[in-house]
């Protein structure tokens, strides 16, 4: 499956909407982007996670490495029924969400970054891409 990429506007303005739709259930998905022992197996953009908590909730704060070794501080900012949101280093960062599809079984991941972070696209895709492989394997 491919991913697509659309601008789309929310209460706070205009973002980038990049998705993709998973055959599998939208828990077994959510447990996947949720489990911070799994960010590294589909975040190109990170190499390894400390947190206490390995199931983020809001307020969870921790670090991640860069695949260039810089450690960034997070904390989870938004989370709420399959939709949860962070600050890297102090800046807001991807959203992450997950919605129910209508026309077949499965879900459609989304991540929203701002418009200006365009480049950042094909890193959303390729997480798209591992998250889809992951969400058949066990955790």
């Amino acid at each position: 499956m491919q991913s697509e990429v659309r601008v789309e506007r929310d209460s706070n303005g205009r973002y980038l909407a990049v998705s993709r739709a998973i055959d599998a259930p939208a828990e077994r998905v959510w447990d996947v982007l949720t489990n911070t022992a799994c960010w590294p197996k589909w975040g190109p953009s990170v190499r390894a996670v400390e947190c206490a908590d390995r199931n983020i909730r809001l307020g969870s704060t921790g670090r991640i490495k860069t695949p260039l070794g810089i450690e960034l501080s997070f904390e989870i900012t938004a989370y709420d029924e399959y939709y949860w949101s962070w600050d890297v280093a102090g800046l807001p960062a991807t959203g992450h969400r997950i919605e129910a599809l209508t026309d077949r079984n499965g879900c459609r991941v989304v991540f929203s970054l701002p418009l200006f972070a365009v480049g950042y696209v094909p890193v959303c895709q390729r997480a798209l891409s591992r998250i889809d492989r992951l969400a058949d394997e066990d955790l």
